[in-house]
């Protein structure tokens, strides 16, 4: 079944660009991944700190591989010090796409 993660992320105020140049550099390789349908970056419109990263894989192989991928891995060590607090991942099954 194909699969979704929801990440919500709250950066501090002084590392959000340093957060979002990472962020897109993981997103630029990761929508290239077998099993990838879609991979977002967003910034929340009224909170600039805050951000949602939507993770659209066919299944829970292709998510997990993600997890396994050295750019995945260079962008979760480079940003886990701007992060305010800990990210939260949500999955979700997509039940239409």
């Amino acid at each position: 079944m194909a699969t979704t993660t929801c990440v919500h992320v709250w950066v501090k105020p002084d590392k959000v660009e340093e957060f979002i140049q990472a962020s897109v550099e993981n997103q630029t390789h990761s929508v290239n991944e077998p099993g990838n349908f879609r991979f977002d970056v967003c910034q929340d419109a009224s909170d600039p700190c805050k951000f949602l990263l939507y993770e659209a894989y066919t299944d829970e192989k292709s998510a997990a591989a993600h997890k396994e991928t050295a750019h995945y891995k260079k962008w979760r060590e480079t940003v886990a010090p701007f992060m305010a607090q800990p990210r939260e991942g949500i999955r979700y099954n997509i039940l239409a796409h």
